[in-house]
């Protein structure tokens, strides 16, 4: 049986971050990296925008995209698309894929679904920058995946209305080899591989998990390990998959508390996950009082995988915590909250497999005068 959520050894709490409120009564969506700034969504009731931050700075807004009516369901960066470097794509509820110009705001490439303006949940593109993929909402039976040649923008190149039977919430590229690999995740419970180059449907599948609850969002875990994907749900909960998308772990909320001293925590939620080639999977909880924990497992990711409290966050946000997103090349966690603000954290954190690897006593090894005195440092930027 796997041992209980611990504190890591080298465990701290930020109690202070830089704070910029972007606008008043906006939720704070998404963050993520550009160039030369952070790109935010916000929502404020019918209102929906796109921001850049000043990564100089981090409390300059430079600009604001006018993304018109649309209420936007994600925003994220790509490396590559059409030859273009760092291209930020969002997509919404007006059935279309943008590619934005950081430099002058406007947006330089438009992907039509068609005609009908069919809402948009996810979008990605290829690591080669050739192919972006959107997920749609159900319509009447149809939740399909979009594609489209971002050097062709008017028309997609082929529909997949068959992987999915429900909202497709989630869709991430992937090179296999020499082969390009969809990821894509929905509300009917299903993780989904799939070849995206197949015009036939039938041809295209690959694998599917089925974990049975609606699924939020998923994403590719970097590194050659034998756990290749992870999922959120929209119950709270976290599950880690095989290539195969055969199931290898699933977290509860239940299962990710810390009830003892001289640190205690209880994950409300699921904020997001992150995988790099440096650190290939941890994941952000969040509690009710806008506290935030970073968590990460001991390695390999396996069925007994210990599982640390590397880093906490305290007394920045007041209201839920929406999105994280860990700058690890500046050392920087930012995160955005329905409090309106975007918090900056110092978060220069080495996970040390053999630190993370404890047993559930590790917390008795560290003095509670010194957690007091990790509460009390500042880590403003």
């Amino acid at each position: 049986m796997a041992a209980p959520l611990v504190l890591s050894s080298n465990f701290t709490n930020s109690e202070r971050a830089m704070s910029t409120t972007v606008i008043n009564n906006s939720y704070i969506l998404n963050i993520v990296p550009l160039q030369s700034h952070y790109a935010i969504a916000t929502s404020a009731g019918a209102t929906d925008a796109i921001h850049l931050l000043d990564k100089t700075s981090g409390k300059t807004i430079t600009k604001t995209f006018d993304v018109g009516d649309v209420k936007i369901s994600e925003i994220r960066t790509v490396g590559n698309l059409a030859n273009n470097r760092d291209v930020l794509l969002s997509c919404g509820n007006n059935g279309s894929v943008k590619a934005w110009d950081e430099r002058t705001g406007a947006v330089s490439i438009e992907m039509p679904v068609g005609k009908k303006k069919i809402p948009l949940l996810s979008c990605d593109a290829s690591s080669d920058g050739l192919m972006v993929a959107a997920g749609t909402v159900l319509q009447g039976q149809d939740a399909s995946i979009v594609y489209w040649d971002p050097r062709n923008p008017v028309a997609p190149l082929r529909k997949h209305n068959e992987t999915h039977s429900d909202d497709v919430t989630s869709v991430r590229f992937s090179r296999m080899g020499s082969e390009e690999i969809l990821l894509s995740a929905s509300t009917d419970g299903l993780l989904c591989t799939s070849n995206p180059t197949e015009d036939d449907e039938d041809e295209a599948g690959l694998n599917v998990g089925n974990w049975g609850c609606s699924i939020a969002k998923a994403g590719w875990i970097a590194g050659e390990g034998s756990v290749r994907a992870w999922a959120r749900s929209d119950m709270e909960t976290v599950s880690l998959w095989s290539g195969e998308l055969d199931s290898v772990r699933d977290l509860s909320r239940d299962y990710l508390a810390h009830p003892h001293a001289p640190y205690t925590w209880v994950s409300d939620y699921m904020i997001d996950c992150h995988s790099t080639s440096r650190n290939p999977f941890v994941f952000f909880a969040g509690s009710s009082e806008g506290d935030i924990a970073l968590i990460a497992p001991s390695h390999p990711l396996s069925a007994d995988s210990h599982w640390t409290i590397e880093r906490a966050f305290s007394k920045g946000h007041t209201e839920v915590v929406r999105c994280a997103l860990w700058d690890e090349s500046n050392g920087i966690l930012l995160t955005g909250a329905e409090d309106s603000k975007v918090n900056i954290w110092s978060c220069s954190v080495s996970l040390d497999p053999n630190a993370m690897d404890v047993d559930s006593s590790a917390q008795k090894r560290i003095p509670t005068e010194d957690i007091e005195s990790v509460r009390e440092a500042s880590y403003l930027l």
